[in-house]
């Protein structure tokens, strides 16, 4: 009788702890969507957004685009106007990522300590920053909104985080999983309202003007929503003892070598074992090289529609809608379904299919060709992100400066990403035009396969060889993770 009264208590905890999981899932799953809607509007607008200022004869805008023009004919880029407009665009786009890049693991180590309720209702300036926009009728003020907005976009990592924080692996990979579909919807949804509402613009209108207060809409809603229904997911005592010990290695956060490295984990009382730093090495590794190709094409994506095939933002905002509706498809169908321990095998397979994906873009000479390797595209950004967030999730009581870390590794992928992707051509081959797209392809698909320097002084070995898809990825001890 003892023994069954029990396993009774066991079963309702368990099941308390399941709905609770639930209920905190949904929450941060529809907060997050909010949140990526307004931050999605922009998206096919950035294009015309910059011909808008060109236009206006903005000082501020003329005197950083000359900049821009001086600096692409000394690394030997065409002088056509509509070459240097992407370069510019990426450069912008860049400074969002950079800001992220500072701000996401510092963020993540105060979370740790104060717990993620109070400091994802501190990181709303994106208030401000939407309000910057939608008053902004100068290139200056429009650059302020987006640094603004760089710096407080700081819950996208917290949400992680707060999903890190449940109890089971099975919880944490749905979790992650439905941050993905929160990040397909809002890219989804996001673009095509922004793209209609600067349509609908009235004549004399600012034509972006209707998407900023959308986005200002949506960032009010989302700190009530917050405000009311968020729980603190991290219990005083998993936390740190102080913010000055978050703090004590800020090298250790912002410096690029040591996030590769994860050496602010090291500093915690839960410091990983040598075999368990390494996995977090190759881990963060494989996360931020998949996004340094990712952010490559999604940043230069609408220019290239734009240019190529004379997207208007009407279509640059379906052509996301196409990207979202896969992502989408592809998470709520496959990738929420993906068992503990089959994560890699996963995130193996569609960074190979990034192969064929960046040949169909980079050949596209229609829209068909373009469709095709969208497709191949979309799939392999639902599930690397989702996969890899969710081994990671499983380690310790560092949740917060783990993901902290993982998400400022993504930042700077996405701030170098669409660099790199600009320049590259460019050094290689003397010119946008004149690289191969077979070639400019092979380079991004080669830069998928992580390696790993074996003892000994053997040769690196792959990702393919060095995460065994056989292992379980759900911890066997609260401190440890499998081998990598």
């Amino acid at each position: 009788c003892i023994w069954a009264g029990s396993v009774g208590v066991t079963t309702r905890t368990a099941q308390r702890q399941e709905q609770s999981s639930n209920r905190v899932i949904t929450i941060v799953f529809l907060a997050l969507l909010i949140d990526l809607l307004g931050f999605a509007l922009i998206l096919p607008l950035f294009p015309s957004i910059l011909d808008y200022y060109s236009k206006t004869e903005d000082g501020f805008y003329s005197s950083l685009q000359h900049s821009v023009d001086w600096f692409a004919v000394k690394v030997g880029m065409p002088p056509e106007r509509k070459y240097n407009s992407v370069l510019f665009g990426g450069l912008i786009g860049s400074i969002f990522s950079i800001l992220q890049f500072f701000s996401s693991p510092l963020t993540g180590a105060v979370s740790d300590c104060l717990g993620r309720r109070p400091v994802i209702l501190m990181t709303m300036g994106l208030i401000a920053s939407y309000a910057l926009w939608a008053a902004s009728r100068t290139f200056g003020i429009f650059l302020l909104s987006r640094i603004i907005g760089g710096i407080s976009k700081g819950n996208v990592s917290l949400s992680t985080a707060i999903i890190a924080d449940l109890h089971s692996p099975k919880a944490r990979s749905k979790g992650m999983a439905m941050i993905g579909v929160a990040f397909s919807l809002g890219f989804t949804l996001g673009p095509m309202i922004g793209a209609y509402l600067a349509m609908e613009a009235e004549k004399g209108e600012v034509f972006f003007l209707r998407s900023a207060l959308l986005a200002l809409t949506f960032a009010v809603a989302d700190l009530i929503f917050i405000f009311f229904l968020l729980p603190e997911t991290l219990p005083k005592g998993k936390r740190v003892s102080s913010v000055t010990s978050g703090f004590q290695a800020a090298v250790d956060l912002l410096s690029p070598l040591a996030l590769f490295q994860f050496s602010a984990v090291t500093r915690g009382r839960d410091s990983p074992s040598a075999k368990n730093l390494q996995n977090l090495k190759t881990l963060g590794l494989a996360y931020f090289l998949y996004l340094f190709l990712f952010s490559g094409l999604e940043y230069t994506l609408s220019f290239l529609t734009h240019q190529r095939f004379q997207f208007s933002s009407m279509q640059q905002g379906k052509m996301f809608f196409f990207i979202g509706i896969i992502m989408a498809v592809v998470q709520g169908g496959y990738a929420r379904r993906i068992k503990p321990g089959n994560e890699i095998r996963a995130v193996k397979t569609a960074m190979m299919l990034l192969v064929p994906a960046f040949l169909l873009i980079g050949w596209a000479a229609n829209v068909t060709m373009l469709g095709a390797g969208l497709l191949l595209y979309s799939f392999a950004a639902a599930v690397v992100i989702p996969c890899l967030s969710a081994v990671v999730s499983g380690y310790g009581d560092q949740k917060g400066r783990v993901m902290g870390i993982l998400r400022s590794l993504g930042a700077l992928a996405r701030a170098l990403g669409p660099i790199v992707a600009r320049f590259l051509p460019a050094a290689l081959y003397g010119g946008v035009e004149a690289a191969p797209p077979r070639q400019a392809a092979a380079r991004g698909a080669a830069v998928t396969t992580v390696t790993e320097q074996r003892p000994g002084g053997q040769q690196p070995k792959a990702l393919s060889n060095c995460l065994k898809p056989g292992h379980s990825w759900a911890p066997r001890r609260p401190q440890e993770l499998p081998s990598v």
